[in-house]
């Protein structure tokens, strides 16, 4: 029963720490392999057709896209400064579907709706307790960070 008691409680400080880290591990997982790294490698290519909606310029508008699709996962992977890091690239997305594909139906857009919903709910929540800045401010597992 003690077990049992464990997954029931919903006050769980090692399991929020646990679905915490899942949540930024997959968040930046899927936004570097999907996004970030194919921005990062293909530079010359992506300069040729990335969208420019404020009249940037392509060059600075990738650059952004791949700070917060690259730099920005890598933080929250790591749980440093999580919450910050969350904020450039839920401005990406909702740039990406509001602005720059405001078409797309609600299947089309799928994927950056659920990557949304990932990066605002961690920017809600921070990292959790198993993270870099859990470890810094004693909140490893034992406490929600």
């Amino acid at each position: 029963m003690p077990r049992l008691k464990f997954f029931l409680d919903p006050q769980s400080p090692t399991l929020t720490a646990t679905g915490l880290l899942f949540m930024r591990v997959m968040a930046a997982v899927l936004l570097l392999s999907i996004h970030g790294l194919p921005k990062l490698l293909h530079w010359s290519d992506e300069l040729q057709r990335i969208e420019d909606p404020f009249g940037l310029g392509p060059s600075l508008t990738l650059g952004v896209a791949v700070f917060a699709e690259v730099v920005c996962p890598l933080l929250l992977l790591l749980g440093v400064a999580a919450r910050l890091a969350c904020l450039p690239v839920l401005a990406v997305l909702l740039v990406a579907l509001v602005v720059v594909h405001p078409d797309w139906t609600l299947e089309q857009g799928q994927f950056a709706w659920l990557l949304v919903a990932l990066y605002g709910g961690l920017a809600v929540t921070g990292p959790g307790g198993y993270s870099v800045s859990g470890y810094l401010w004693g909140k490893r597992g034992a406490r929600q960070g």
